[in-house]
């Protein structure tokens, strides 16, 4: 089973990313912001919780995610593995992951951790905001928040998975197909090792 784990900040082009990934390797797509957008779409009490957080830019609490991370798994036991966009961002998200993979006899197989500098993000984030609609993406301050909370609470969840020797940085700035092989590469190159 492929289990990655497509990290980066906010308008690194992950979702981009996923989808193709999604594509070539069979994955099942497992998107905190998806799972929480479709929640506040249908009006949710946690729909309505999360929104209020996401609107400023915070996280919303592990116990909410792991939840919806946990009925996903349950969901598609038969899957050929799954992609984890957006999540974990925190170590303790982390570590509650390995442990619900681990219920479920799999493991996160590798990390690709998109990499794109600060003022380039909050171009594309403010540059998304005109076109998705999506508020937290409009505003220059909330932007910077989101990506400040990344470098703060999210980051360190690249070391968790350096330290288990499944981190892999891809630069996130060129092409979309350029960038797209490049994590093709490095998939192939764990997926040689683990076999």
């Amino acid at each position: 089973m492929l289990n990655l784990v497509l990290f980066g900040p906010p308008g690194a082009g992950k979702g981009t990313q996923s989808e193709k990934l999604i594509k070539k390797y069979n994955l099942v797509h497992l998107s905190t912001g998806d799972l929480l957008r479709s929640q506040i779409a249908a009006g949710t009490e946690l729909g309505l919780r999360a929104k209020q957080l996401m609107d400023q830019g915070l996280l919303v609490p592990d116990e909410v995610v792991i939840g919806m991370i946990e009925y996903k798994l349950r969901e598609n036991q038969e899957a050929a593995g799954f992609i984890f966009d957006g999540f974990p961002r925190t170590v303790n998200q982390a570590v509650a992951l390995d442990d619900l993979l681990t219920q479920y006899n799999t493991e996160i197989t590798t990390m690709i951790s998109l990499v794109v500098e600060d003022e380039e993000l909050i171009r594309r984030l403010l540059k998304r905001g005109e076109t998705s609609g999506r508020p937290d993406d409009r505003d220059e301050e909330t932007a910077r928040r989101r990506v400040r909370v990344y470098n703060s609470e999210t980051m360190p969840v690249a070391d968790f998975y350096e330290k288990q020797g499944k981190y892999l940085a891809v630069d996130g700035i060129g092409e979309i197909e350029s960038i797209f092989t490049a994590i093709c590469q490095k998939i192939e190159q764990v997926s040689v090792k683990t076999q």
